[in-house]
């Protein structure tokens, strides 16, 4: 299992976090989308590694940004809510 957090621009409401988790979910490996639109942030849970590119695709298509990815996260050791 791998966890990602990605920072993306220009969410601001429950819609918004919709829009980008519906996108997400589309990408063959996603397990889990988080979104915390007030952070701007992703975490995705996959069952293997994704490609930044597909991930980015999928946000613009929602119509947003993707601006960062941070990695290191292992299993279980994900950003805490």
């Amino acid at each position: 299992m791998t966890v990602r957090m990605y920072t993306v621009t220009g969410m601001a409401c429950g819609h918004c976090a919709e829009s980008v988790t519906e996108e997400l979910e589309r990408i063959a490996g996603v397990t889990a989308v988080t979104v915390d639109v007030d952070g701007g942030t992703v975490v995705l849970t996959s069952d293997r590694e994704l490609k930044t590119a597909d991930v980015r695709a999928a946000v613009e298509q929602a119509g947003y940004e993707l601006t960062a990815e941070e990695t290191g996260f292992d299993e279980g050791d994900g950003p805490q809510s």
